[in-house]
């Protein structure tokens, strides 16, 4: 199922319990990928969740 959802900035760092650095450092790494609107940058759940699933699967 594909969401139209987004997050901020601070609400993926409470989702994945890290910090801004950490978060700016996966956008920027395009680990997570996010979008800008106007001057604020995004991330969709979508994109939220795929990491996580990919982060588990190196994991296992």
């Amino acid at each position: 199922m594909v969401t139209d959802e987004v997050l901020t900035v601070p609400e993926v760092m409470t989702k994945l319990k890290v910090g801004r650095s950490t978060v700016y450092d996966l956008i920027r790494t395009r680990r997570l990928p996010s979008l800008t609107i106007g001057r604020s940058r995004r991330v969709p759940v979508d994109a939220l969740h795929a990491y996580l699933v990919s982060r588990l699967e190196e994991a296992a």
